[in-house]
């Protein structure tokens, strides 16, 4: 099982980034998939989740509007559309895999964190 994520980098204040989950080694497409961040001295934060079949999507109160989850089965990949993003963003983002979705960090399947600063 594998869950690689990719996309973080360095972005201005305001700017986008769009980050990218790809799975490997279990059936992708009866998971919900999370995104998940960590700031150095913070818990881990649910920040969106999407269901496995009807993609219906949930987003955290703190980047509703800003972000947006999407995924496509055929191609086993999560995609996480950050824009508006603030330097209160920047966290190491973390993909995850669940048979229900949730917004609790009580997942399956973690990937390795990819890191976002949002800084000018």
């Amino acid at each position: 099982v594998q869950l690689q994520a990719s996309g973080g980098g360095l972005v201005q204040p305001g700017g986008s980034l769009t980050l990218s989950c790809v799975a490997s080694g279990f059936a992708f497409d009866a998971y919900a998939i999370g995104w998940f961040r960590q700031a150095p001295g913070k818990d881990r934060e649910g920040i969106s989740c999407i269901s496995s079949r009807n993609n219906n999507t949930y987003y955290a109160d703190s980047v509703k509007g800003r972000f947006t989850i999407s995924r496509d089965n055929a191609k086993n990949t999560v995609y996480l559309q950050m824009s508006g993003l603030k330097p209160e963003d920047s966290a190491v983002y973390y993909c995850a895999a669940v048979s229900v979705p949730s917004m609790s960090p009580l997942y399956d399947y973690w990937g390795q964190g990819t890191q976002v600063t949002v800084s000018s």
